[in-house]
């Protein structure tokens, strides 16, 4: 059984469009999902420790416990939990990914940005 972790937003709309692009572009049989509304930003600011702290302890069971080698950040188009315009969510995707290396050293992690039409982006 093979795992990678997902740190998506809680919106129903996001879910499978990346558990399908996750399970092919890593070749995993499951994905464990970190749900939070509009998590980039949580991540990117740093603001509120407990939820940043909920984050840390819910991948780290997925990466410990299930020997996930990789995390995907996820951000969305029309996000309730996160209502700023694309380009800000892409600017806390790239911050979102430095505070998850201060914790998840020897994990690939990777960007993605789901559009309006529910459509999967890989950033770089």
């Amino acid at each position: 059984m093979a795992f990678c972790t997902a740190i998506n937003c809680m919106d129903g709309r996001v879910q499978l469009p990346v558990i399908n692009y996750l399970m092919e572009r890593f070749g995993v049989d499951y994905v464990d999902s970190v749900t939070e509304p509009g998590p980039v930003k949580i991540l990117a600011e740093q603001a509120a420790p407990a939820l940043l702290e909920s984050i840390f302890n819910r991948v780290s069971i997925s990466t410990d416990k299930h020997s996930s080698k990789s995390i995907a950040i996820c951000a969305h188009a029309d996000c309730a939990g996160n209502p700023v315009d694309d380009q800000t969510q892409k600017q806390q995707l790239i911050d979102a990914v430095k505070t998850l290396q201060d914790k998840c050293s020897g994990v690939e992690i990777i960007k993605l940005w789901i559009d309006e039409n529910w459509d999967v982006q890989e950033l770089p």
